[in-house]
């Protein structure tokens, strides 16, 4: 390819603009962990399956973690401001062709949580409508309704998603919060603080606490993301991560704690909770009976609202990848699209959107195919179980490939950051997130929900390494055969300039 030919993304014009601040980034990574549904669904599900009231304490042992790794990502950021983030980052800190083969995991990772989610939003959005209006509706319908709408605030510009979102944390945080102080007010078996305390880190199923505690932190990360569409992203990506990461810490060890004294922590560490009652059951039981129906049902709205704002968010990520992507000649020239009037990636949140809709088509039809033998939590078991809990084994993975990445990156050039940013720091949350990346493998079938693995307990940590094998073998060729496209991976806008071949 010759230089006439490269992408025309690397003009201004063709940029992200900058728009955001602070508080509407924190709002975009927040919304993706979704606090409601973390707590009405994650929470209880851990105590369900371990049988730990460790909960709590394993958030904040998890945002300890992410706080150390963000010292190191922090600045990074400083220095690269690209919207394909990890891939940049792993790019210019272990080398180009790494850089594609984060790539390519990004990708797979955060469509399979955004799609995933999709499986969980369709269930409960067919359940609202059969109660309140006694509608027989698929559960397939809202989801092709509500992609559509997804779609729409992906192609518009990014502070509106942010003002949506935004109204969407805010309740969530108010009815979390209300539920908080009822449950402290109102304990079953008496108040008790075991569950926020450090010793109970030495019980018995502290490793599959943390494996189901880290999915509440994805999306934390995706702060560099919208580093191109920051007002400061020198200063702003850094704020919004450690803000993001200190917020969603306390705020799930406070609410899983009140879901504890909720519960009875009797009750969760004597194996005491039945399967019916396991998951959301255990938060919606103890709000009908202490908040009256009225409350369950404005929860349930919130619930799948909740779920709305966690699938825009890994929306905007996907399509943000893609622009970064096509902008570098990695992916076709299409994906790095933007809307004059919006700055908006329009074709990468298309492109999402058409993957979205074909899995969608894939399960439904797996769906009449099996006779629906699963009934209605087929979309909850299968989408929502599987792809979820893969893309969260993927992000945890580029967690700790970019880890590496820092080091790399200042070992050549410190630019006068300090040791304890750019070596201490990214050598302990490797060293951690290798951990907890280990801890998910081998319990995989838990989180699948499966007594004894299957084909997919494997296939599905199979295919993040498979995108990330054939994101390297991509960039060795890109290397081989397309020099001038292979000196911009990772290098943004400016890439074109490169001087050097990785």
């Amino acid at each position: 390819m010759s230089a006439s030919t490269l992408p025309e993304t690397i003009e201004p014009e063709r940029r992200t603009r900058g728009r955001l601040g602070v508080p509407a980034i924190v709002v975009l990574i927040i919304a993706a962990s979704a606090p409601l549904t973390v707590i009405a669904g994650g929470a209880t599900t851990a105590y369900s399956v371990t049988g730990s009231i460790a909960v709590p304490v394993g958030y904040l042992v998890l945002a300890a973690v992410l706080a150390v790794f963000s010292l190191g990502y922090a600045a990074m950021s400083r220095f690269i401001t690209n919207a394909g983030a990890f891939y940049a980052y792993a790019a210019q800190g272990l080398g180009r062709p790494v850089g594609v083969g984060v790539a390519l995991i990004a990708l797979v990772a955060y469509n399979c949580m955004q799609i995933g989610i999709w499986g969980m939003f369709g269930f409960q959005v067919s359940v609202l409508v059969g109660e309140k209006l006694g509608l027989d509706v698929p559960w397939w319908v809202g989801v092709v309704v509500f992609i559509l709408v997804v779609g729409l605030l992906g192609v518009n510009r990014v502070d509106l998603s942010a003002k949506v979102l935004g109204v969407i944390v805010v309740l969530e945080f108010v009815v979390v919060t209300v539920f908080d102080v009822v449950a402290f007010a109102n304990p079953a078996g008496g108040f008790t603080a075991a569950p926020i305390s450090p010793a109970s880190l030495l019980l018995p199923g502290i490793g599959a606490v943390l494996v189901f505690g880290i999915a509440a932190f994805m999306g934390f990360e995706s702060a560099a993301i919208y580093g191109e569409e920051a007002k400061d992203p020198k200063r702003t990506v850094a704020r919004a991560t450690f803000a993001a990461v200190i917020i969603i810490g306390v705020f799930y060890a406070i609410s899983s704690w009140a879901l504890a004294l909720a519960v009875g922590t009797d009750k969760i560490s004597s194996g005491g909770i039945t399967p019916e009652e396991a998951g959301p059951p255990l938060f919606f039981a103890f709000v009908a009976e202490r908040l009256g129906p009225i409350m369950v049902d404005f929860m349930s709205l919130l619930f799948i609202t909740s779920l709305f704002a966690a699938l825009v968010s890994f929306h905007n990520a996907v399509a943000r990848y893609g622009f970064a992507l096509g902008r570098e000649g990695v992916l076709p020239a299409w994906f790095a699209k933007v809307r004059e009037r919006s700055g908006s990636p329009w074709a990468g949140s298309i492109a999402q959107s058409i993957v979205a809709l074909a899995v969608i088509a894939v399960f439904a039809v797996a769906v009449a195919g099996a006779g629906s033998e699963l009934g209605p939590l087929f979309p909850v078991v299968t989408l929502f179980n599987w792809l979820t809990n893969t893309g969260a084994l993927g992000l945890v993975l580029l967690m700790a490939v970019v880890s590496l990445a820092v080091i790399g990156y200042f070992r050549r050039d410190p630019r006068d950051v300090g040791v304890g940013s750019r070596l201490v720091s990214p050598v302990l949350s490797f060293l951690a997130l290798a951990t907890v990346l280990v801890l998910i493998v081998l319990n995989f079938n838990v989180l699948l929900g499966q007594t004894d693995s299957d084909l997919t307990t494997f296939l599905l940590p199979a295919l993040i390494v498979l995108a990330g094998v054939v994101g390297i073998v991509w960039g060795l060729v890109l290397r081989r055969r397309r020099p001038e496209v292979y000196r911009r991976i990772g290098h943004g806008a400016e890439g074109a300039s490169a001087e050097h071949l990785g």
